[in-house]
């Protein structure tokens, strides 16, 4: 009888390998389909004339060079102002750092375009800053994509640095400060080993993030051509797709080496098991520095947020304050509801099909490891490192003649396909923080991998899946360039409303737009808050 029921464990495992095999082979195969499989099919679209087309036009060399220029100039600014609000909030203390860190996090629930849209109202030619104050510079060119890009990035990096300071060991600060180890010194020797790679990760993320938008200098570039922009121009106001594929490349360079970089720089984070957190300081001269940067930078974003309820709700912001639901109403009479529903809809069968599916394979990829674990891995990261741009029209021209273009399930794939890779990571780190004889146990007494996934994993991730859900969520409602190419007149999402109402000069309709975006993901982000803070508490009394 043992050796039956030892016989029938054997048997029972090497089944549950090969069906574990045959289910990351299924996810590999949807991940290549949707991800390489279009990249490859956009290189055919490459002929002589559209290389001589590029390469004898003027405009590639000056597109080129300004994009990355403004880029470069505009990672800069953001990091430097990043690192010292992350700073302040995590390093002083200052009274209303969780007020700061909501404000901060606020431009990152609207559409890129809208932040430039909002830099025009508040310091274009008849700007509320630039009638109040006089002001005489213009904002049109590389000043007005500079400060858009930078509202545009900045929650990013902010988010970023400061989940790495939240997590640095205070301990060998306060070992360096009892040996009489100066701050020059403590930051050469402590703080920038620690920060390196991180800072090296997020710089390239940045640098990445702004130089493939186009919503921004759609809106405030004027003659300051960027290679997103021809991209825009090409295919949605040429189609020419050869030309449009070319400088797609050119976007796709700097995310591949980006994702490169990040690939081969792994940070282990804190060498000891244990970290001591820090104290808080009372510096008066900490505080007040702090005080002035992180009022300055929130004082920017809730003024942009203000402008677009004032222009939306008075009409000419130059002129008039008389309260008016007339622009609601025009913009109502343009579908609002109906393309408000088509991106709800969109974003949250994005959400649930992308966390589903990032669960399965960050389950695969760390409880089930193997040799096509490492395989299916890079492959379910490597969507970061396509532009949405790029993926959009690798879409196109993908899917156009087929039965899936023009629908709201295109839409829904290419969402969850652009914003896969970081829900994924979310996961891949919660799990492999598991205890790694979980399995191993349940398979002793008799626990089935369903059961074990049901019962304890989901469980004890239930916190990362809100915020897997979350993420998709919020960028599906917010995304131009990933769905630009692909929505039509029924299957329109939202976001796309703003560039038809720019095109208008309908400023007044677009303000509207961004503020129901705006208010919806504002919803969404207070729902996920309360579902995780609501888990957090339910845990603390089962715990006492």
């Amino acid at each position: 009888m043992k050796y039956m029921r030892h016989n029938g464990e054997q048997y029972s495992f090497r089944s549950k390998i090969q069906k574990a095999g045959v289910l990351k082979a299924i996810i590999a195969v949807f991940l290549a389909a949707f991800i390489l499989a279009p990249l490859v099919r956009m290189f055919f679209y490459i002929g002589r004339d559209s290389i001589n087309n590029v390469i004898t036009s003027p405009l590639t060399g000056t597109a080129i060079k300004n994009s990355l220029v403004s880029s470069a100039i505009a990672t800069a600014i953001t990091m430097v102002l990043a690192y010292t609000t992350a700073y302040a909030i995590e390093r002083s203390n200052m009274k209303g750092r969780n007020f700061f860190s909501i404000v901060f996090v606020v431009p990152m629930l609207i559409p890129s375009i809208s932040h430039g849209m909002g830099i025009l109202l508040v310091l274009g030619n008849n700007g509320l800053l630039r009638k109040l104050l006089n002001l005489k510079f213009s904002i049109y060119g590389l000043p007005g994509i500079l400060l858009g890009s930078v509202l545009y990035a900045f929650p990013i990096a902010f988010l970023m640095l400061s989940d790495v300071m939240k997590y640095e060991d205070s301990s060998p600060y306060e070992a360096a400060q009892v040996l009489g180890v100066d701050r020059l010194h403590q930051f050469t020797a402590i703080t920038f080993p620690y920060i390196r790679k991180p800072i090296i990760t997020i710089v390239f993320a940045i640098f990445t993030v702004i130089i493939t938008d186009y919503g921004v200098p759609l809106m405030v570039g004027g003659t300051y051509t960027t290679i997103a922009i021809v991209l825009y121009q090409e295919v949605i106001g040429r189609l020419n797709f050869g030309t449009g594929v070319l400088y797609g490349i050119f976007l796709l360079i700097p995310a591949v080496i980006a994702f490169i970089i990040d690939l081969n720089n792994n940070d282990s984070g804190n060498s000891s098991f244990v970290t001591k957190a820090f104290t808080s300081t009372n510096s008066r001269l900490r505080k007040c520095v702090g005080y002035i940067i992180c009022s300055a930078v929130a004082a920017i974003i809730l003024l942009l947020v203000i402008s677009f309820v004032q222009l939306g709700f008075t009409g000419s912001y130059s002129n008039s304050t008389l309260f008016t639901l007339a622009y609601f109403k025009e913009a109502r009479n343009y579908h609002l509801g109906k393309y408000l529903l088509n991106s709800v809809i969109i974003a949250a069968a994005a959400a649930f099909a992308g966390m589903s599916i990032a669960l399965a394979t960050a389950y695969l990829t760390t409880r089930m490891e193997s040799k096509a674990s490492r395989a299916l891995h890079l492959l379910a990261i490597t969507s970061a490192a396509i532009p949405g741009i790029v993926l959009g029209l690798s879409y196109i021209l993908t899917f156009k003649n087929t039965a899936l273009y023009g629908t709201l399930f295109l839409l829904m794939l290419v969402n969850t396909i652009h914003f896969f890779s970081s829900p994924y990571l979310m996961m891949y780190n919660s799990l492999s923080k598991l205890n790694e004889n979980l399995e191993g146990v349940g398979f002793t007494l008799g626990i089935s991998r369903g059961q074990l996934i049901r019962d304890i994993i989901i469980p004890q991730c239930k916190g990362t899946l809100v915020e897997m859900f979350i993420y998709f969520f919020v960028n599906c409602m917010i995304t131009i360039s990933a769905v630009s190419f692909l929505a039509t007149s029924v299957t329109k999402p939202v976001s796309l409303m703003i560039t038809q109402f720019e095109a208008q000069m309908k400023l007044e309709c677009a303000a509207i737009v961004s503020l129901c975006i705006l208010i919806v993901n504002i919803c969404a982000k207070a729902a996920a808050y309360y579902l995780k803070n609501r888990e957090f508490k339910t845990t603390k009394l089962k715990h006492l």
